[in-house]
């Protein structure tokens, strides 16, 4: 989906959710296609990053900020979702490269169809949980589990049977 496209849509999404996630899969599609100019056009100049993983495998930063050390570096690794859903202005997006033997979560957050934040975490299990009322804070796309305490509405998928750190995300 082009930028004007995906523009365009924002009046015709009822769900703030859906146009969420059109936008963070527009990202992933210009990032895949070095459209360099989406990618900007997507993404606030101060984006807050977040990173969670062995530093070998901080792919996304190397494609955002161009500092790869070779045209390779910045080809080698693709993302490709496998699973996406939002709460709110919360988009996690899952995936795994068996190339790379990696499984990875993107956190993105979206204000106003413009990318603000994310949290990168790579072969990590993570949680996604919410705090409040349960009738608020589930989304179609996913299942809630309910505690005293809090509920945990996502939960990534690990591809391989490693043992890897596990962390909470609250929102």
């Amino acid at each position: 989906m082009c930028i004007s496209e995906l523009a365009n849509s924002k009046a015709s999404v009822d769900n703030e959710e859906e146009y969420n996630i059109r936008v963070v899969k527009t990202l992933y599609d210009a990032l895949n296609s070095f459209d360099v100019k989406t990618v900007h056009r997507l993404l606030t100049s101060d984006l807050e990053w977040w990173f969670h993983g062995p530093p070998g495998h901080q792919h996304l930063m190397h494609m955002l900020t161009g500092s790869s050390s070779s045209s390779e570096d910045k080809r080698c690794f693709t993302f490709v979702p496998l699973s996406t859903v939002a709460f709110g202005p919360t988009v996690i997006v899952e995936g795994h490269s068996k190339e790379h033997s990696v499984s990875w979560v993107h956190a993105w957050t979206v204000t106003d169809g413009i990318i603000t934040q994310v949290r990168e975490y790579f072969n990590t299990s993570v949680t996604v949980t919410r705090f409040g009322d349960p009738q608020l804070l589930s989304s179609p796309a996913a299942p809630v589990t309910v505690s005293s305490s809090c509920q945990s509405v996502w939960q990534s998928k690990l591809c391989d049977n490693n043992s890897v750190p596990g962390l909470v995300l609250a929102l």
